[in-house]
């Protein structure tokens, strides 16, 4: 679904349909491969030579994608748009020997994958999904929905837990999901994938929230949902790129995986994917080592995630100055020491964006008291050299299990990350 025919329920409605089918960086960089191929890009092997000529391509690189319109030459002329965005999401990770027994109860071994609001996970459904790799090199994407839970400990039994709960990273942290005496997690999915047991030689799986996306507040204003940090900007950079028409300048859309662990992979932001992938578009053209250089000096990149809104319950945590609030457009992080990429181009370049686009805008400063988080921004700004801004929509509950955001929101980024690529 474009953004250009799209309207901001439609857009939400189409946001929520792919967080569900996402519920990790695997599943989602395969919901994005679907739809791109959908929409006429072509997928290209980076193990093979890169398309020469106009076209529309992308390549999935573990649970990151990179998408690109491709203009029919590349010359002193060619512009270069990037979004970028992260496909992944803190999260319980499953460890190598997935499943124990302690005490008559089946449990999952897991550790804590990013910043995770462990509270959030407590006393929720949860399901399990991921990727195994069996004995021939395949991969299988596998979920188990409503398959776990990690209760909590009834007040009964500590009384003072509403003075403060503390959670032991460790313990408290392993869900249940069986009364079997032998529980197997692993089997049940190779059993889902069509696969023997004793094949899967490998997995990434994680934990995810079985409830699904939903509109709420007095007038359906509000938008809950897990992912949105930071799916809500992979969605919108997907909708801005799917159906844009030809033009002379290189776009690109790059979601990458491992933002919430630092980006330093193969497949995350400080790796050299997008880099690569670049190069060699750039070296199927015809352009030598300074023109390549070159075109990256023209290039800008607008990183966008998620940000904070303003909390009612918690507002001395904020600057005390700045109103955030839903619906009242997407934002653009500003920080001093450069937690985010954002400088006065870029901020020229993003409001610009917005004024074609007809969506409002919003500016976040954090409070001095308290340190800002950093995104792929500052990290694509260092490795290629380029403009780069950071943006994003705003959430209440980031990290948690599931947060929240205004209903319009999304579809004003999505617009204005269209307005952007478009030039």
């Amino acid at each position: 679904m474009g953004i250009v025919f799209s309207t901001p329920s439609s857009h939400l409605d189409d946001l929520a349909a792919f967080v569900t089918a996402s519920p990790t960086s695997y599943h989602a960089a395969s919901s994005m491969a679907s739809r791109l191929a959908n929409a006429g890009f072509v997928p290209v092997d980076e193990k093979n030579q890169f398309p020469r000529g106009a076209g529309r391509f992308f390549v999935v690189r573990h649970g990151a994608v990179i998408a690109w319109r491709q203009p029919e030459r590349i010359d002193e002329a060619t512009g270069l748009r990037v979004v970028g965005a992260h496909t992944d999401s803190p999260a319980l990770k499953v460890k190598p020997e997935a499943s124990f027994s302690f005490r008559g109860w089946g449990q999952i071994a897991v550790e804590i994958y990013g910043g995770a609001l462990l509270n959030s996970w407590l006393d929720r459904e949860l399901g399990i999904a991921g990727r195994i790799i069996t004995r021939d090199g395949a991969q299988h994407l596998v979920h188990l929905d409503s398959v776990a839970r990690l209760p909590q400990l009834a007040i009964h039994l500590d009384r003072s837990v509403n003075d403060g709960l503390r959670l032991d990273r460790q313990t408290h942290t392993q869900p249940v999901f069986t009364l079997d005496a032998e529980p197997d997690l692993l089997a049940a999915l190779a059993e889902q994938a069509g696969v023997r047991s004793s094949d899967v030689l490998g997995h990434d799986l994680f934990t995810y929230l079985s409830q699904p996306p939903a509109r709420f507040g007095l007038r359906n204003e509000f938008f809950a949902s897990s992912r949105l940090d930071n799916l809500s900007s992979t969605h919108a950079g997907l909708t801005a790129i799917e159906d844009l028409g030809e033009g002379d300048d290189l776009v690109v859309l790059a979601a990458f995986d491992h933002e919430e662990i630092g980006s330093a992979t193969s497949s995350g932001a400080a790796g050299p994917f997008l880099e690569d992938v670049l190069e060699r578009i750039a070296s199927v053209a015809g352009c030598d080592l300074d023109a390549t250089k070159a075109l990256l000096a023209r290039g800008s990149c607008v990183s966008a995630d998620a940000g904070h809104l303003v909390h009612p319950n918690y507002s001395q945590h904020h600057d005390p100055h700045v109103d955030l609030v839903p619906n009242g457009g997407p934002m653009l992080k500003v920080n001093a020491n450069q937690r985010y990429a954002t400088d006065a181009v870029g901020e020229a370049l993003w409001l610009q964006a917005c004024e074609a686009a007809g969506v409002p805008s919003q500016v976040f400063v954090s409070n001095n008291a308290m340190p800002c988080g950093s995104t792929i921004g500052p990290i694509t700004a260092t490795r290629l050299g380029m403009v780069t801004v950071d943006v994003g929509i705003g959430l209440l509950s980031m990290h948690s299990a599931r947060e929240m955001c205004g209903v319009d929101d999304p579809h004003h980024l999505a617009a204005a990350l269209r307005a952007y690529l478009e030039g």
